[in-house]
């Protein structure tokens, strides 16, 4: 057996058990996938796969203590890997951060670039996603670290730690008849049109719970992944805009022009809506059992003062069915 056999099975299932894209994937054939995967179940003793034919049905029970030992060791390949570098390259080396654009805009450009003074030798790639594609790169091995607000936590192969909490807020042009309410409800946000977050981003599921649990039914006029985008189309009047408070700085509120960039600027009011949907969690993860170079765990200490190596360490050390929802802020 060889660690091409154990790629393919891992991918064969990552691919739902289509032959044809695993070896797109694997840039081979899909004849040598199928020999490879027959090779290494002749070598077992074992069907790893139930079969209809030439097509892969589903995974035998077996099969699903073959694919936990495969994952284990192509894990502590990747870490063998990572260990080589760490000893051979000192400070140099790649830092890879799958996270949302929120996070990449708002939050995370001093701290990446507090890193890089750090070590200058390392170079940082960002990974840009929907809160599972974060979730998805790390346990595929392309990040090291993710950064989300959703999702995460819903992985057992990850451990998820809080990293800091936020809230929700308003906001609308200065004209606009919820501007000078300070404290708005839900029943006056539910009788207005509004520009809102992505179902699956940025704390929405907080901001649906709440108009439900009120028997409200909001009127959404757009949805987007983008705070930037969101208070673009609120300048241009489509409704009011509900974004997280790392979005409200005094650039993006001050007078810009609407749509085209033609006419008068059109400035924002933001109000505060933590009384009515709460604080949200945004949370870093790391793929359980995965080793961290130096500078990843320095990363995590920029992203919170509460992020220490030590508690990290202890966290990943954790059996992969330990509750890491307590490690709070």
């Amino acid at each position: 057996m060889n660690l091409h056999q154990f790629r393919f099975v891992q991918e064969a299932v990552r691919r739902k058990l289509n032959l044809t894209e695993t070896a797109k994937a694997l840039f081979t054939s899909q004849p040598g996938v199928s020999k490879a995967i027959l090779e290494l179940e002749e070598e077992l003793g074992v069907d790893i796969f139930a079969r209809h034919g030439k097509r892969l049905r589903r995974v035998t029970e077996p099969g699903q203590l073959v694919l936990k030992s495969i994952e284990t060791i192509m894990r502590e390949v990747a870490n063998l890997k990572r260990i080589g570098d760490e000893y051979s390259k000192q400070d140099a080396g790649t830092l890879s951060i799958a996270t949302t654009h929120t996070q990449a805009r708002y939050f995370l450009p001093q701290r990446v670039a507090e890193l890089r003074r750090r070590f200058p030798k390392v170079q940082v790639v960002l990974h840009q996603g929907m809160p599972e594609q974060v979730a998805r790169m790390l346990l595929d091995d392309v990040a090291d670290v993710g950064l989300a607000t959703e999702a995460l936590a819903g992985y057992d192969e990850l451990v998820t730690l809080p990293c800091y909490e936020w809230q929700h807020v308003l906001v609308v042009p200065a004209q606009h008849p919820l501007a000078a309410v300070e404290r708005p409800t839900l029943e006056q946000l539910a009788a207005v049109p509004l520009v809102l977050y992505h179902p699956s981003m940025t704390g929405r599921a907080r901001i649906d719970q709440a108009f439900a649990r009120a028997r409200l039914k909001p009127q959404v006029a757009l949805e987007g992944i983008d705070s930037d985008v969101i208070m673009t189309y609120v300048r241009m009047g489509l409704g009011a805009g509900i974004v997280t408070e790392l979005a409200a700085r005094d650039d993006n509120l001050a007078a810009r022009p609407a749509g085209n960039g033609e006419g008068p600027g059109i400035s924002l009011v933001v109000r505060p809506l933590g009384h009515l949907f709460g604080p949200n969690t945004t949370r870093v993860a790391f793929k359980r059992g995965a080793y961290l170079r130096h500078f990843v765990y320095a990363f995590a200490e920029l992203l919170s003062d509460r992020l220490s190596a030590a508690f990290i360490q202890r966290a990943l050390g954790a059996h992969a069915d330990t509750d890491t929802s307590h490690y709070d802020l």
